[in-house]
């Protein structure tokens, strides 16, 4: 419509004129990186790139910038009028390197004038701060960029960020950017950053509460681009007062300022510089506080809050971590800037939701306490060690003797959670802080000192120690003990004094053994604790040299030579000082290092590379299809496998049990093994999963019994008989009705099929099974063998005896794990929650130490994780938590426990057999069901309770008496529906079916 005073017309120009712009952009896009825009051609983002005092990291920056592949992109390089700030201007160093960057920035423009634009600021001190908004002013693109020394954009950055801004009409959008961790570690996005979520897919936010890691972290300090009228019409800059620290500002204002943020999933730069903590700590405690007072920020106050907490964990947490690494000046003078933060920003309560040795850091960091800090860093980074004198007050264990009468500062210094008052001596690592390491004449001389802690080291008890050398080179096999001269106690700590001729001490060979680690062992009746001895790194510059006598001569070394390792702890080199040693060493050098050596090197590691790669998994699986499957069949040979072979244990164990003791001598077993040996009999023949052998014994045997699944990967010989006796009936959907399946395509649903026909016979316990496992498994009816889990024997036969004669004595694990006939044996089992994380612990749903605080005098919990994940227990009472995840048979397990606690775990139907009590500890139940999807309704058909607080489920433990009658007949439909074939005869039925049985075609 048009008419009036011309608005719509006026809108309706603009809008066909962006279109247009939109248009051609888009074509250069498509057209891959060129000469630069057209003559004439609107540019569409900016990319201000500031100089520093690098060549090359602004070479990479602009280069970046060059290969983008949308055209409509320009480089604004800013440099200062003297290329250095004024406290740096004069020197040599810093107006050489003034020279190279103006050099490099007119030799840029000059290769792409079309994409690279030199301004130059005249400002007289020109900071990052002061080149940025003077790049922001002369910036032409209606997209600003702004990149910081060194970092990269990603080839299609520009791209994505454009395309995103154009569909949704964002202000801002940004996407996931990484920084190097160190000089050689790889680059990565911040933990922090990752676990949020906030890039993990395309999305608008319209309000910072949606998202607000936008103003909480420092999601916004690089990888995105804003609207230029944003810039303008808000007066964003960056804050020329506030250099260090001021990205941080500038992105949190931004995230407040903007009426539309996109979020897009793409990486848009790599290479940012690694954090700094404690060199950056006065801009970022600065900035941290104009965040939290920024008027749009304090009409939000659980942003606000959010924002405040995340500073003390994001921020202040890591600078004690580096506490350990920092020199005593650059500690104290850290500790004096946290401690002078405004109250307001690091209120007790934001602290007391971190874990205790955080709090702990905080706290100290916030008293200006920087020796205290010292060593709470070193514990933190050190889980298990005891790093200052405790105390105990109330039955409360506290880090200090002497604490505040502030209530919310004594709360902080709480570290009862970390179980310290339940270890022994020989149990608990101390810091062992060397005060002083000096020479004095040919002597090494040694003083430091070690917390008190409790009860470990009471006061009456007499104490020696000992320094042991231990011998890198020998894998801890040559150690050399020397006695310490002194020890004596004093104000809570334990001080000790040795002066030691390291020449006459440490006869080391020469070769190998070039480095010895110095420990610490304090000897009391008790027990004795070791450990390493920590030493500032300032402090090693007096440690001096000394006279070494290596037992193969001094052309190998002839001096010990003091240092701090990357651990923060003292060792010893041997090195060559003296003239016949260089020359040995550079002899050795030159022989090693010369252009022959070198070659021989290159093809030494060719060879290892090509020797590596044979025994790669692809080539493996193509050699067995290919070759080893023609290989004839082994009569009697049977290959069992538990678990991808993590144990020893389940069905197949009980068949191979079976199998012995039916005497049959004609039948060879083997079993797979996936890393571990310990467990499994020491009788039987072993083979390690995905080996050579474990491929051969595979390609011969007559017979394959496992219960998960051999590897999808490898085909069945056609003499093989394979008995899957699968682990469990299902409460979640399987096979190919689960959803994660169903989303797989063709190939590998076709993949799955293949794998699943190998099966010859697949055990089933109930028509339960038949309807879900093998319908969803696409198991034939002719291959189900329908007598029970061989590993349900156990459980059968135990009621039986429960029934008749009690459960007194009880089994052997009993003894094994100390437990006695007074106390109610618990066994905790949780399912499977997700995809298991390589050298990360899994969170349990229930707090076991609350659990042991609550029933520990009369219970005892056995806490078994499932197979595919790992879990870290805190330190409980003895004898009230025990892990016995690492035991090889869950059915010894479920025998001992009188009553068992699970979620969704198949165990469920295991345990029911024994009828004794179950509880089911289920707080995300409907979010699980919906996620996973379910066979049947849990809260309908459960044996026991279903909880969903850990209130509640005490009150059921404390009232199972009541509930277990109300129960009864519950649990007998219950094993009755889903394990109806459970006749105690199982593992016999199943091992005639095997020998009996011929392969399917």
């Amino acid at each position: 419509m048009s008419g009036g005073d011309g608005t719509e017309a006026g809108a309706a120009e603009e809008t066909e004129a962006v279109t247009r712009a939109a248009t051609e952009a888009v074509a250069d896009a498509a057209a891959g990186p060129g000469p630069g825009p057209r003559a004439g051609a609107p540019v569409e983002v900016s990319c201000v790139v500031t100089a520093g005092t690098d060549p090359g990291a602004l070479r990479r920056s602009v280069e970046s910038v060059v290969a983008q592949t949308m055209r409509a992109v320009e480089a604004v390089l800013v440099i200062g009028l003297t290329g250095v700030a004024p406290a740096e201007a004069g020197t040599p160093d810093a107006e050489s390197a003034a020279d190279d960057v103006r050099a490099l920035a007119d030799e840029l423009a000059a290769l792409d004038p079309a994409r690279v634009r030199v301004v130059t600021s005249g400002a007289e001190t020109p900071t990052t701060a002061v080149l940025r908004n003077h790049g922001l002013d002369r910036a032409h693109g209606r997209y600003v960029i702004v990149l910081g020394e060194g970092e990269r954009l990603q080839r299609d950055a520009c791209r994505n960020l454009w395309e995103a801004a154009e569909r949704t009409g964002a202000d801002v959008v940004a996407g996931r950017w990484t920084r190097r961790a160190g000089r050689r570690a790889k680059e990565q996005t911040p933990a922090r950053l990752a676990e949020s979520g906030l890039y993990a897919r395309s999305r608008t936010v319209d309000d910072p509460a949606d998202a607000p890691e936008l103003v909480v972290g420092d999601a916004l300090v690089t990888g995105f681009c804003v609207r230029a009228t944003l810039l303008e019409r808000a007066g964003l800059r960056y804050a020329e007062d506030l250099d260090d620290g001021g990205d941080l500002l500038f992105g949190a204002r931004l995230a407040l300022t903007a009426d539309r943020i996109a979020l897009v999933p793409n990486l848009i730069v790599g290479g940012r510089a690694a954090d700094d903590p404690a060199g950056t700590l006065e801009g970022q405690l600065a900035a941290h506080v104009r965040i939290a007072d920024l008027p749009s920020l304090r009409d939000r106050p659980s942003v606000r809050e959010a924002r405040d907490r995340a500073f003390l964990a994001d921020r202040l947490v890591p600078l004690a971590r580096q506490f350990p690494k920092l020199d005593a000046g650059t500690r104290a003078r850290a500790a004096a800037l946290v401690a002078a933060l405004p109250a307001a920003r690091t209120r007790p309560g934001l602290r007391l939701d971190l874990p205790p040795l955080e709090r702990v850091c905080l706290q100290l960091l916030l008293a200006g306490d920087a020796d205290g800090v010292l060593a709470a860093g070193y514990a933190l980074t050190r889980p298990g060690t005891v790093a200052s004198p405790l105390a105990e007050h109330d039955g409360r264990i506290y880090w200090h003797a002497a604490l505040p009468d502030d209530p919310g500062k004594r709360a902080a210094l709480d570290v009862t959670d970390l179980g310290h008052q339940y270890r022994t001596l020989t149990d608990t690592p101390l810091f062992n802080h060397l005060t002083h390491c000096g020479q004095e004449g040919d002597r090494f001389v040694l003083e430091g000192r070690l917390p008190a802690p409790l009860e470990l080291l009471p006061p009456e008890t007499p104490l020696t120690a000992t320094l042991e050398f231990l011998a890198r080179g020998s894998d801890g096999r040559r150690v050399f003990r020397t006695p310490v001269d002194e020890v004596w106690r004093e104000s809570g700590t334990v001080r000790w004094r040795a002066g030691v001729d390291i020449g006459a001490l440490l006869r080391v060979g020469g070769a190998r053994d070039r480095v010895c680690d110095p420990h610490l062992a304090l000897h009391t009746p008790g027990g004795t604790t070791t450990g390493p001895l920590f030493l500032e790194r300032d402090r090693a510059e007096s440690a001096g040299h000394y006279r070494a006598r290596p037992r193969r001569g001094r052309l190998f070394g002839d001096s010990w030579q003091p240092y701090v390792t990357v651990k923060h702890h003292l060792a010893l080199q041997l090195v060559a000082r003296r003239r016949p040693g260089r020359l040995a060493a550079a002899a050795v050098h030159y022989l090693t290092h010369f252009r022959p050596a070198r070659n021989a090197k290159r093809l030494l590691r060719a060879v290892r590379r090509r020797f590596d790669r044979l025994s790669a998994r692809p080539v493996k699986t193509r050699v067995y299809n290919r070759l080893l499957i023609r290989l004839p069949v082994r009569k009697g040979s049977v290959v069992f496998e538990s678990h991808m072979g993590t144990c020893y244990g389940d069905s197949p164990r009980a068949i191979h049990e079976e199998l012995r003791a039916q005497g049959r001598r004609k039948v060879r077993s083997t079993w797979s093994y996936a890393t571990s040996t310990d467990g499994f009999p020491a009788d039987a023949r072993l083979v390690r999963r995905l080996s050579w052998r474990y491929l051969w014994a595979l390609a011969r045997a007559q017979y394959w019994v496992d219960n998960q699944g051999f590897p999808l990967e490898l085909r069945k010989p056609p003499g093989t008989t394979y008995l899957q006796t699968w682990h469990g009936s299902a409460y979640k959907r399987m096979g190919f009705a689960e959803s994660r399946i169903k989303a797989q395509n063709a190939a590998e649903r076709d993949r799955l099929s293949a794998a699943l026909a190998r099966f010859d016979h697949f055990l089933v316990r109930s028509e339960h099974d038949v309807a879900t496992l093998a319908r969803d498994y696409r198991q034939p009816a002719e291959s189900l063998v329908r007598c029970g889990y061989p590993r349900n024997d156990r459980l059968v036969r135990a009621r039986a005896t429960d029934e008749s004669r009690g459960r007194f004595p009880r089994p052997a694990p009993a003894a094994e794990l100390g437990i006695g006939d007074h106390r109610t044996v618990v066994l905790y089992a949780p399912t499977f929650r997700g995809t298991p994380k390589k050298g990360r612990a899994t969170r349990l749903p229930l707090d076991v130490r609350r659990f042991a605080d609550r029933f520990g005098d009369d219970h005892v919990l056995l806490v078994r994780a499932h197979y595919l994940e790992s879990a870290v227990l805190p330190v409980c009472p003895p004898g009230t938590v025990i892990d016995v995840s690492g035991h090889h048979d869950v059915s010894e397990l479920l025998c001992l426990a009188d009553v068992l606690i699970t979620d969704y775990s198949s165990i469920m139907f295991d345990y029911a057999l024994l009828d004794r009590p179950m509880v089911f500890h289920t707080p995300d139940l409907d979010a699980y069901a919906a996620e996973r999807g379910s066979y049947f309704d849990l809260r309908a058909e459960a044996p026991g309770p279903v909880v969903g607080t850990e209130d509640e489920l005490h009150k059921a433990i404390a009232g199972l008496k009541v509930s277990d009658t109300e129960h009864r007949a519950a649990r007998a439909r219950f094993a009755e529906k889903f394990g109806g074939f459970e006749s105690g005869l199982a593992a016999r039925t199943a091992l005639d079916v095997l020998l009996a049985g011929r392969p399917r075609r």
